[in-house]
């Protein structure tokens, strides 16, 4: 598979920084995009849930303080709602997210980038 390989990514993240080291160890060229600095876009996040066959709840971070800030644990979001917020604040992504192709992976644990690896 020659397919570029895209990161989506938030540098501190543990997990983020374990999935680097499996992409490197594997010899893979990737690159990687810190989404605070470089947003994903609406279309791009429903590309992406597509690609990995999610639905944009399953892509929520639950635990972050902006979702109990917002309230959003009481409010029953539509799909578009959920995507238009991941898209407005950051924080509500799950990650990372491994893209190649026609395929992406939420990278939860880091060790799941390997099936984008063959």
């Amino acid at each position: 598979m020659k397919d570029k390989i895209t990161v989506y990514q938030k540098p501190t993240c543990t997990t983020c920084r374990d999935l680097d080291k499996i992409l490197r160890e594997s010899g893979a060229e990737y690159e990687k995009i810190d989404y605070y600095l470089e947003p994903i876009g609406r279309d791009k996040l429903r590309a992406l849930l597509e690609k990995m066959g999610m639905k944009p709840h399953d892509l929520l971070r639950t635990r972050e303080p902006i979702y109990k800030d917002l309230g959003l644990a009481e409010k029953d979001l539509s799909d578009d709602e959920i995507i238009d917020l991941m898209a407005e604040y950051p924080d509500l992504i799950q990650r990372p997210i491994v893209e190649r192709g026609a395929k992406a992976v939420l990278a939860r644990p880091a060790e799941i980038v390997r099936t984008l690896l063959t």
